[in-house]
Parts: structure tokens; sequence; C-alpha cells
């Protein structure tokens, strides 16, 4: 194979992805109108519905011309040989492979944030302010991506360095020391993320004692789960719409309520919430997704390892000089359909999961509250109730409203 026939076959690979995506779009935007089902007539009245309408609408219109954009940025980046201009700025910096190596990722990092911030700018402070989702101010707005692009900058590129030096050292063995370095940050993560990184971004505080954490005490000693870490995060400082996550494990394990989510329900509906919380842990998704996730990761880079010395990956790219940094651009546009592929499986894997978690909530303490409080939730951000089944095969990690609905009410032993 010659890298012009790669460079096609990337060329190839991007617009298929493109054509797939949008298809999927519109065939779900053709459900937009369709009649709500009866299980679900109590969730919108009649004007809520219109505006969910709206809603999803304007959305689709914006993703796209903004995946437009982004497909002919994309394409005319490749066209024009722009890996090789970036590649040759970074080059003037340093010999040494590292800093070229973190330089040309600095660059194509900052740059992509540059020209997406207009959209999500638009995409907050004008789709999301016009249907009274926006609580973000300008100022976090700026705060946000300069943290951001701080974190990526200091984490992203001290593991790119760790890669790139074992891939050095160790040629053909590089991925098993890449996976191990990724696998130890990926737990260290679902360990401590709350406690580390989400402080940067939000104020959490613990749940204070009251009728609500009483009852949350209650369940959770039914169920025999220790659970003394419940917080409240100000989520209402970004947006109107609602969450709860649950996150780390052994005694870093905590489960953390949106303030949106508080004021939204009652108690015993967010009791319910977290009792489908509690589910994914008894059920041990969180330790089966971390598998997961490490034993793709481990793959991809054994595959990498494989074609990552191939200078044809660096010339179907545009770039002269060979390097491992280019070559890891080129793999990961050529990767992009197995990583669709894996994706469809972890997103089943994913729904699986969730109706694991509401037959646990549904046992453990009832289904009713559940119910009302996915019907509150899906109101409060104006979700879809009609999807198109290809759509939610593709990129739904949830169940839809309608499908957990009909399991939590469906009589069972």
């Amino acid at each position: 194979m010659t890298a012009e026939i790669l460079f096609l076959l990337i060329i190839g690979i991007i617009i298929f992805n493109f054509i797939i995506d949008k298809y999927l779009d519109a065939l779900n935007a053709k459900h937009y109108d369709d009649p709500i089902p009866t299980e679900l007539d109590d969730v919108y009245d009649e004007a809520e519905y219109k505006k969910s309408q709206s809603y999803k609408k304007t959305n689709y219109k914006f993703g796209i011309w903004s995946s437009l954009f982004s497909l002919i940025l994309t394409l005319g980046f490749l066209l024009f040989d722009g890996f090789e201009f970036v590649d040759t700025i970074a080059r003037s910096f340093s010999d040494y492979s590292i800093v070229i190596a973190l330089v040309f990722f600095g660059i194509i990092m900052l740059g992509s944030d540059l020209i997406s911030t207009p959209f999500s700018y638009y995409k907050t402070f004008v789709i999301e302010e016009r249907f009274g989702f926006n609580k973000t101010t300008r100022k976090t707005f700026i705060l946000d991506k300069i943290k951001g692009l701080i974190m990526m900058a200091i984490i992203g590129g001290g593991i790119l360095a760790l890669i790139i030096w074992f891939y050095q050292q160790t040629q053909d063995l590089f991925w098993l020391y890449a996976w191990g370095i990724v696998t130890l940050f990926t737990i260290f993560m679902n360990m401590f993320y709350s406690r580390l990184v989400v402080p940067l971004f939000n104020k959490q505080t613990p749940l204070e004692a009251g009728s609500l954490r009483d009852k949350i005490s209650e369940y959770a000693k039914s169920v025999g789960f220790n659970l003394d870490k419940i917080f409240i995060i100000d989520g209402s400082k970004r947006s109107t719409k609602a969450n709860a996550y649950f996150s780390g494990f052994g005694n870093e394990k905590r489960v953390t309520l949106y303030d949106t989510l508080v004021n939204e329900l009652n108690d015993e509906e967010i009791v319910a919430v977290l009792a489908h919380e509690v589910g994914h842990y008894k059920r041990k998704h969180i330790i089966y997704n971390l598998i997961a996730s490490i034993a793709l990761t481990g793959i991809t880079f054994f595959i990498l390892s494989i074609f990552i010395s191939n200078p044809l990956l660096s010339n179907a790219l545009g770039v002269e000089t060979p390097s491992f940094h280019v070559g890891l651009i080129a793999f990961g546009l050529l990767y992009s359909p197995i990583s669709e592929l894996t994706s469809l499986v972890m997103n089943h894997l994913s729904r699986k999961f969730e109706y694991q978690a509401d037959d646990y909530a549904k046992h453990t303490y009832a289904a009713e509250p559940l119910v009302t409080s996915l019907k509150k939730l899906s109101k409060n951000s104006l979700s879809n109730l009609t999807p198109h089944p290809s759509y939610v095969l593709a990129h739904y990690s949830h169940p839809t409203l309608l499908q957990r609905v009909r399991n939590l009410r469906r009589t069972t032993y």
C-alpha cells in the first residue's frame, strides 16, 4: 500500500463516518413530530411538547451546520498539508522528539479549541439561553475553557511525554508500558475525580441533616450499603438540567446529586434515583465498565504498536519526516471505524446495565417514584420521547424513557 492510497482511505473513512452520522440524525429527526406514547402522555402538555419539538429541531439544524463546517475544515487541513505545516513549526522549537510532539499536539489542540469555541458559545448563549436552560455566565464559560486547556496541557501532555519516552526506550513493547500508564491514570481518576477535579469547576457540599438524608440513610441501611458521602453539586451555576452520579469505590465511593435535581424532585423520587445508582454499585457495573475500558485501551495500544513505526502513516498525512506523533494522528483516523463498532458494544452494555439498575431500584425500593422522577427529568431537559431505534442503537447509553417506564412497570417475581 502506498501513502497515496492510505491518504484516500483516510479521506474515505472521514466522509463515510459523516454520511452515516448525518443519515442517523435525519432518521431521528423524522420522528420528532410523532405522537407521544400513551405511557408518556403526562410528561408534556401541548405547549411544552411544542417547545421540546422546537428545541430538538433547532439542535438538529445546528448540528448539521457545525458538523459540516468541521468536515470541510478537516478535509481542507488534510488536502493542503496542514499537518506538515504544524509539524514544521513544532520542529523549529526543538530537535528533541518529545518536545516536538508536545508542541505539535499543543498547536493542534489549541487551534481546534479556538475554532470550536464560537460554536460552543452559540450553543450555550443562544440555543440553551433561548430555551431557558443556560445559567452559565460569560466569565464562567471563559474560566472553564482556560481550566480545561491547562488540565489538558498538564495531564495530557504528561501522559503523552511518558508514552513517547517508553516508545523510544522499548519500541515494540512500548504498548505495555503505555497501557500500564493509562490504566493507572484511569483507576486513579475513577477513585479521586470527584475529590480532585470536580472542585476546580463546581462547589460540592455534603447533604445536610434532615428528612432527605434520613430517608437516604434508611434506604442504604436496608440494602446493606455503607453510604456516608452524599454531596450536592451546584450544577445550577451552568444549567437548569438535572443529574446524579455515583463515583469511586471502596472508601472513596460517593453519590453526587445536582442541586437542580434536589429542587426538581421530591424526597421519594430522589431516594429512587439514589437506589438506581446504588444498583449500579451492587451489580458491579462500575468495575465491569472499568475493566472493559482498560481492556479496550490495551487492545488499541497493541494494534497501534504494530503500525506506529511504519512511515506510511506519517507520509499519508503529507508529512515527510516520519514521527510517532504524526503517526498517532493517522492511526486515530484509520482506527475510527473500529472505535465506532466498540462504541456500539459499549452502549449496548451500558443500556443493559441501566435496566439492571432500574430493576434493583424497583425491587429494593419502589418502581413508581423512579418512573415519575425519570419523567420529570425528561421534561426538565426537553428530551426526545420518540427517537428512532437506529439512532438509539448507535448513540444512546441509556434505554429510552418509554423502554425504562415499561420495564419498571413490568410485573415480575
